[in-house]
């Protein structure tokens, strides 16, 4: 079964989301890339949850609103999202610059949230191991320096984009250029934040990340300090790609589904 695109008006700005499933809701917020395609992890965590993954403001067909200058700008969407929906007992999930939403979020409020996936997030700096600048790789080493297994890669690499999808493309690295350039990748202020966070927390992390080291995962286990840290081997920064059904599997353990 094909998920259900939609747009939806969240105060006035339109995003685009995609949503299957039933039971408890489960929210993904996607990392600089976008989120135009459904996952094979989305698919099988439908069985489950009732998945909700919408396009960040600024991303994909959704609209970019002047006003959202900063990720703390769309963690405050987000917040106004969860509330015009209704929902509650959320099992957030977030990677990479989606894992730093996530986190923003969740430190402002947790009350309609039920547990919390950070898998690779950005959001925090490790002093001696900085991300690597994305804007200085080429487009097929861009591709490439995402995962360890190549096959995974040369795949993708396969596949000529359209038009409207290179437009898309575009439009992300454009909004994820605003919200992130400066400070590169991190917000010097979220880190003394976290503790807030009391909702079952748990890290994912590759552990041959090229983007964000592994050892950054220990630094969110310090900040987070009820949260468990999974490293996943032979596997780069796309987890939920990668290893989707290992990552499908610590969802489910984390909010108490059976599988």
């Amino acid at each position: 079964m094909a998920p259900i695109a939609k747009r939806l008006d969240i105060n006035g700005v339109q995003i685009s989301t995609l949503r299957q499933g039933q039971g408890q809701p489960l929210l993904f917020l996607h990392g600089a890339n976008g989120a135009s395609a459904w996952l094979p992890l989305f698919e099988d965590l439908s069985k489950a949850y009732d998945v909700i993954v919408p396009e960040h403001p600024g991303f994909g067909l959704s609209d970019d609103p002047d006003w959202i200058k900063s990720i703390p700008d769309i963690a405050m969407f987000y917040l106004d999202f969860l509330e015009q929906l209704k929902l509650s007992n959320v099992a957030l999930v977030g990677t990479s610059l989606g894992g730093w939403i996530a986190a923003e979020v969740a430190v402002r409020s947790s009350t309609t949230l039920s547990s919390l996936t950070l898998v690779c997030p950005a959001g925090v700096r490790v002093r001696g191991a900085p991300i690597a600048d994305t804007f200085m790789w080429g487009p097929e080493e861009s591709v490439r320096n995402l995962f360890f297994n190549q096959a995974i890669a040369d795949r993708m690499l396969s596949v000529r984009p359209t038009e409207e999808q290179l437009a898309v493309l575009l439009k992300n690295r454009f909004s994820t250029t605003k919200l992130a350039w400066e400070p590169r990748g991190f917000n010097p202020h979220l880190e003394k934040w976290l503790h807030r966070i009391k909702i079952p927390t748990q890290i994912i992390w590759g552990s041959e990340d090229k983007l964000i080291p592994a050892a950054y995962a220990e630094k969110w286990k310090e900040t987070i300090p009820h949260a468990t840290v999974t490293v996943l081997h032979d596997c780069g920064h796309l987890p939920h790609i990668e290893k989707s059904d290992v990552v499908v599997s610590k969802i489910h353990q984390l909010t108490g589904h059976a599988q």
